[in-house]
């Protein structure tokens, strides 16, 4: 039986599914910028040789590694609620549960990127007088850095896509209208075609301009 695609319905419905992408550009930016930053704090923590500071870095990394994200963000929505005397929003459930996932990975892309830098490098900075946190300010987060956004880049598409796991707490994002076009309308498979262009179309400037930036910081280097 041949197959009549008929995207008029998903057309019609266009603001429905434009409300939707807001939400997951919102919830993109929100969670990219606190991943990043956080992240970069904790990947810092566990290069450090004070204790205090390493093994609660390696407990976060370690706990929100190997603990699946939507089960953080449905704990964060339907248990902290029950712990702590406020209500919290779908946004915020998702925003603390993908944050935080992404957080201990870029943790760890900082703590590889900065193990890669050769120790001469540390060794040059003391004997022109820096400390620590300078030489790791001015030589060596400066290198490590152009070596750690191939992964970064690949962070940020992760927690693009991930933005659809909010749906599970009713957030409004993209995949949550797109379901309900396609229960109103009974066409999944042009509405969830129409969803993966959306994707395609927010992701591909960012990944180009990764590239971008990469063959920048190349051609500074040579």
């Amino acid at each position: 039986m041949t197959y009549r695609w008929n995207f008029g319905p998903v057309w019609e419905n266009a603001d429905v599914l434009l409300r939707g992408a807001f939400g997951t550009l919102r919830l993109f930016a929100i969670c990219a910028l606190a991943g990043l930053l956080l992240g970069l704090l904790i990947g810092l923590a566990r290069q450090s040789p004070r204790g205090w500071l390493r093994w609660p870095a390696t407990a976060f990394v370690e706990f929100f590694r190997n603990t699946p994200v939507l089960v953080q963000i449905l704990w964060f929505y339907f248990a902290l609620p029950i712990l702590a005397p406020f209500e919290i929003s779908p946004l915020a459930a998702a925003a603390l549960g993908i944050s935080l996932n992404s957080a201990a990975f870029t943790a760890e892309i900082v703590r590889g990127g900065i193990a890669s830098i050769d120790r001469g490098q540390w060794e040059a900075a003391r004997a022109l007088g820096m400390t620590g946190a300078q030489a790791m300010r001015r030589i060596v987060l400066p290198q490590a850095l152009r070596r750690m956004l191939p992964a970064l880049t690949n962070r940020g598409i992760e927690i693009f896509k991930m933005s659809t796991l909010a749906s599970a707490v009713a957030y409004v994002e993209l995949l949550q209208q797109g379901k309900l076009l396609a229960s109103l309308n009974f066409n999944p498979i042009e509405t969830y075609t129409v969803i993966a262009v959306i994707f395609f179309l927010c992701l591909l400037p960012l990944v180009q301009a990764t590239y971008w930036l990469e063959r920048r910081l190349g051609r500074a280097d040579a």
